[in-house]
């Protein structure tokens, strides 16, 4: 697909990546824009959302630890790693955690699934291209959060 030590994402990795932030960018804006009855709505896609998404990048984790050979720690750890993001959105969404409780948990999930991010990238498990991909993705889906916890908070 891509040179693994390329310093940059392939075009279609970027173009992607910016399509899965429509639904945090418009979920966050709801919040703050939408008639107050639809609000409920918005918050739960928003969050069933954020949950999908931590799903999908611990999967990733799952796939770069499988190129690993079967002896190596570092990827064992890694594949550990990976079942955690999921199990934190499926906690938030289906415990009935109150928004205000389950964006923090969303907000902390992404900021730990980018310092995995970053030790695959280290570790040699992850392309060189992927920190320079995953930086802006993340830090996009973690204001969108904050800024749709501050309309919670504002409620």
């Amino acid at each position: 697909m891509h040179p693994f030590t390329a310093p940059r994402p392939p075009h279609l990795a970027w173009l992607l990546g910016l399509a899965g932030l429509i639904p945090f960018i418009s979920g966050a804006l709801g919040i703050w824009i939408t008639p107050v009855g639809w609000r409920p709505l918005v918050l739960t896609a928003l969050l069933d959302y954020a949950a999908v998404i931590l799903a999908f990048m611990g999967a990733i984790h799952w796939g770069l630890a499988m190129r690993a050979e079967q002896d190596d720690l570092r990827a064992q750890l890694q594949l550990g790693l990976s079942v955690i993001p999921p199990l934190l959105g499926w906690a938030a969404v289906s415990f009935g955690l109150p928004a205000a409780l389950a964006i923090p948990v969303f907000v902390l999930a992404f900021v730990g699934l980018y310092m995995a991010d970053l030790r695959a990238v280290r570790l040699g498990l992850a392309p060189l291209w992927y920190r320079p991909l995953r930086m802006p993705l993340t830090v996009v889906v973690v204001a969108c959060l904050l800024i749709a916890w501050a309309g919670v908070l504002a409620g």
